[in-house]
């Protein structure tokens, strides 16, 4: 694996391209715009919130989309620390700070739109909320990866299932308003994966065993960044159930497409003994993945047909 500053250095030219691409792609939009302000109302002391109190322009969502609601929030809301950890990986200058910046203000966004949104509709517990808020943003945990070649292959992975869940979850919700803020949230995410994903490519170029050995890494232990949220297993465990986000999608929508198509791993060349031993791990944990990913599809579909047969 080749030190970090060099692979930085190798790559300046096409964080400045991709960069470049981003911002002529990206387009502007204020979370304000997005937030059904007027179904708003003040609190009152000392009330107790119930699923009753919620304005979803007559639509109901389950505990299931209101944890992957705060979820998604609560992923968002812990910027600071993402922040520090890309710049601590990129550095501050040249086009990888301002790329570095550029993110982190885009970031922002999506926090301001998702807590305007739950506030005014009252979808969620804002007591509980901000309980969590503070345990999370309080305690720091985020992913560190040890390398830039980590965090490219992190950070790609990441972003694409943060936009996947943040579809689904306003798939879920059925009020028009909060679909639009996750679809407007997912539409920049999806921004992000891509410039992450094409300079995991790139990067592959320029180290081909470095980056074969990062995939290893964190393909195998990959974690969403939520995992210092209170309460994260149980949320994740409804999230799955409810086909928001589970190890099926995780499998199909992203680790095939990116490791196998995009990066296209069993086709990498160059690589030294280590990395080809690394790919053949990969390769074998991701056919593991595939079985158990199908199972679980079977299963959630032998599901949906005994219930809809029961409910003739």
């Amino acid at each position: 694996m080749r030190p970090d500053q060099a692979v930085l250095d190798d790559l300046d030219t096409t964080v400045e391209r991709l960069l470049e691409r981003h911002l002529s792609t990206t387009k502007e939009w204020f979370p304000h715009e997005h937030v059904p302000y007027g179904r708003g109302r003040d609190p009152i002391p000392g009330e107790e919130w119930s699923a009753d109190d919620a304005d979803l322009a007559g639509a109901e969502i389950d505990d299931a989309v209101r944890s992957s609601l705060l979820v998604n929030l609560l992923t968002e809301d812990n910027l600071p620390y993402y922040f520090r950890t890309v710049e601590s990986k990129f550095g501050s200058e040249k086009a990888w700070g301002e790329w570095v910046r550029r993110w982190t203000a885009e970031e922002g966004r999506h926090s301001m739109a998702i807590y305007g949104y739950l506030m005014v509709t009252r979808a969620i517990d804002p007591h509980h909320l901000e309980r969590c808020r503070m345990a999370q943003v309080s305690g720091g945990i985020t992913p560190n990866p040890p390398t830039v070649q980590n965090g490219f292959v992190y950070l790609s992975l990441q972003e694409l299932a943060t936009r996947i869940a943040h579809r689904s979850t306003g798939q879920m919700i059925g009020d028009p308003a909060g679909y639009d803020v996750m679809m407007r949230v997912a539409s920049d995410e999806n921004l992000h994966q891509l410039f992450y994903r094409d300079l995991a490519k790139a990067a592959i170029e320029v180290d081909p065993s470095g980056m074969v050995m990062a995939m290893e890494e964190e393909v195998t232990k990959f974690a969403m960044p939520g995992v210092g949220i209170p309460g994260f297993a149980e949320h994740a465990k409804r999230i799955a159930n409810a086909g928001i986000y589970d190890l099926a999608i995780h499998h199909e929508q992203i680790l095939v497409p990116m490791v196998l198509r995009t990066w296209e791993l069993e086709s990498i060349e160059g690589l030294d003994a280590e990395a080809e031993q690394a790919r053949e791990r990969i390769v074998k944990y991701l056919e593991k993945s595939g079985r158990v990913a199908k199972r679980l599809s079977d299963r959630k579909a032998k599901a949906k047909a005994d219930a809809e047969l029961a409910s003739v």
